[in-house]
């Protein structure tokens, strides 16, 4: 999802923090003030997290399983068109429906089409591929894969107000403060 342009011109305001749990509850603090639109980056996961910035639902699953019915539904009905309407043969006196022998095909459509579904569905909810994030224009923001935790209020949030922010970020003690821009 790509977010809409603030009038401020920058994406949002981020603060760095030296260790988990101050980043850890600065979301907490975040979420409770009221902001919504914010993002962690950590370098491992972080138990907590996620639900501290608003994530509190996964919607990969349902569309794994979308996908998975899908892939079953399409495989055995693949197979029942090819044997009952388009090209029946008859093998050994079985019912042209022999809905036994479809299985297999039906189980392997159901894998492949949910394990797709798992993997488009989990990139586009992610807004992926995106090869440029405001963030990286954040100086020492490459170190959030390494030894640093970053916190990102983004001005999309109803709440946002740019001095408000600041402020409230420099009252959670981090290490910096930076502007995102665009």
């Amino acid at each position: 999802m790509k977010a809409a342009p603030h009038p401020t011109g920058v994406y949002g305001v981020m603060a760095e923090f030296d260790h988990p749990e101050e980043v850890l509850e600065a979301s907490r603090q975040a979420y409770e003030r009221g902001y919504r639109m914010m993002e962690a980056y950590t370098p491992f996961p972080v138990e907590g997290l996620a639900e501290a910035v608003g994530y509190h639902r996964n919607r990969v699953a349902p569309v794994v399983l979308i996908g998975g019915l899908v892939g079953g539904v399409g495989g055995f009905f693949m197979q029942w068109f090819s044997a009952v309407v388009h090209y029946p043969i008859d093998v050994g006196g079985r019912p042209f429906n022999s809905w036994p022998a479809f299985i297999p095909i039906t189980f392997e459509m159901t894998v492949l089409f949910a394990a797709l579904a798992a993997v488009f569905g989990m990139l586009g909810m992610c807004g992926l591929p995106r090869p440029h994030h405001p963030v990286f224009n954040v100086p020492g923001f490459e170190r959030a894969s390494r030894d640093r935790f970053f916190l990102c209020i983004q001005a999309r949030d109803p709440l946002f107000d740019l001095p408000a922010v600041r402020q409230f970020l420099e009252g959670q003690r981090p290490r910096t403060i930076a502007e995102v821009p665009f």
